[in-house]
């Protein structure tokens, strides 16, 4: 089985790239690959809860990233020099994530067999 790695960069509004990394790794989850997703830049921000889509006509990520839990996505790392950068904690994400270092995401990147970069 491949190792596969999702990456996501994007803001949760604006394009459909963030909606489309989680269906894949969704997709993923459903066929029980082995799959990591890793949020980067300002990909962080698809991670907050309480977030006011609605408010520009647009879905909540937070529902849909809340659920990962219950498809066994379990693998869930976040840069923490972009949480950091953003004024974002722990504290403030949807679901449970892992903190990696600059050195962990590369050593995370090199052991993926497929990357898929959103």
């Amino acid at each position: 089985m491949k190792r596969i790695l999702i990456i996501c960069r994007k803001p949760p509004y604006g394009t459909s790239l963030s909606r489309e990394a989680i269906d894949i790794a969704l997709a993923c989850a459903a066929f029980e690959q082995d799959m990591t997703l890793l949020f980067l830049d300002d990909g962080v921000f698809q991670l907050v809860k309480d977030q006011q889509a609605d408010s520009i006509n647009c879905k909540n990520h937070g529902k849909v990233l809340s659920a990962l839990p219950l498809y066994e996505v379990d693998q869930i790392f976040v840069d923490c020099q972009s949480m950091s950068k953003r004024l974002i904690t722990a504290d403030d994400l949807v679901v449970p994530v892992e903190n990696l270092s600059s050195e962990d995401i590369s050593a995370l990147m090199q052991k993926s067999d497929v990357i898929f970069n959103f």
